[in-house]
């Protein structure tokens, strides 16, 4: 049988050989993981504290701004260490941990981010029985499930990763660990594991991705039967700049782990990797086009979606 813990740490190799852009990375993610704690955990406090933004859409908000917060944390830090200090090494216990959580809070958000369109899908196409579809008790079963299924992806990545024998080295050429870069640095054969990261990926993608893109063709179509312009603009402000940020994180996404050079290109992907990590820290504010500040939103919701106040979640 294989000894499958031949090393005891593995090392990043980060953007090795580029000092300069090794300092440009540590001021980018500082910046950034600064922007993100703040923006998030204000977020989250102004909407627990606003009985008025007691609603489904904010609900599923706060949730996204608890997983950003979360998703950025496991990455961050690390990243500066690596980028800053210098401190390159982490243990296989902690690489295993980081790719469980950022698997599971990656996955999570991307189920949170597919309820959100279904919920703008029935606030916009169905208003008259948005309170009823859109209950207290489903918008709690949406979120436990989007939980769930980020529980079951990151068990089941970091589980087919980390049975996987690794010795030499242990060269890691990322800035964390990432599924397809511990799946290169592995000295067996990765077949079976890249084909089983391909599939669930797959299938997460392509199915949150149906959802969304379902729920926006309806709330296309029915926007565009608003006969005032003022009123197919206010309606579709609602969720626009939740459509862009969609169309980034999946686009990243699927680049990282959805394609097949995602393994043999390590390269490639921890670019996007960059790009990916600075696309979330910013989803606290572009997903709130009349809600800035918490001045507007409430002003703007309508009365059927406060029916339901989700004031003790």
């Amino acid at each position: 049988m294989e000894n499958h813990t031949m090393v005891a740490e593995f090392t990043l190799m980060g953007f090795g050989g580029h000092p300069e852009l090794q300092v440009f990375l540590s001021f980018l993610f500082l910046v950034l993981y600064t922007v993100t704690l703040v923006g998030n955990v204000g977020m989250i406090a102004i909407i627990r504290a606003d009985s008025r933004l007691h609603t489904p859409m904010y609900f599923f908000l706060k949730n996204l701004s608890f997983l950003d917060l979360c998703y950025s944390s496991v990455i961050a830090p690390k990243a500066l260490l690596c980028f800053l200090m210098g401190h390159r090494t982490i243990s296989y216990s902690g690489c295993a941990a980081q790719m469980f959580f950022f698997s599971f809070f990656g996955t999570t958000e991307t189920f949170i981010l597919a309820v959100m369109a279904y919920d703008r899908f029935v606030a916009i196409c169905n208003p008259l029985r948005y309170p009823i579809t859109m209950s207290k008790r489903t918008c709690v079963r949406l979120v436990a499930g989007s939980y769930f299924a980020g529980c079951l992806n990151c068990s089941i990545q970091t589980g087919f990763t980390f049975t996987l024998s690794f010795c030499g080295l242990g060269k890691i050429d990322h800035f964390f660990c990432d599924v397809p870069a511990v799946m290169k640095a592995s000295c067996s054969d990765t077949f079976a594991s890249e084909m089983a990261m391909l599939a669930v990926c797959g299938f997460i993608i392509v199915s949150t991705g149906l959802v969304i893109l379902i729920s926006y063709g309806f709330i296309i179509t029915t926007v565009m039967r608003i006969p005032s312009a003022e009123g197919r603009h206010r309606t579709f402000s609602t969720c626009a700049t939740h459509l862009v940020t969609v169309s980034l994180f999946y686009g990243t996404i699927f680049f990282m782990y959805a394609q097949p050079g995602a393994i043999s290109s390590p390269g490639q992907s921890k670019v996007v990797s960059v790009l990916h990590h600075c696309h979330p820290h910013a989803e606290p504010f572009d997903l709130q086009p009349d809600e800035q500040g918490g001045e507007r939103g409430p002003e703007k919701t309508t009365n059927k979606e406060r029916l339901f106040p989700l004031s003790s979640l």
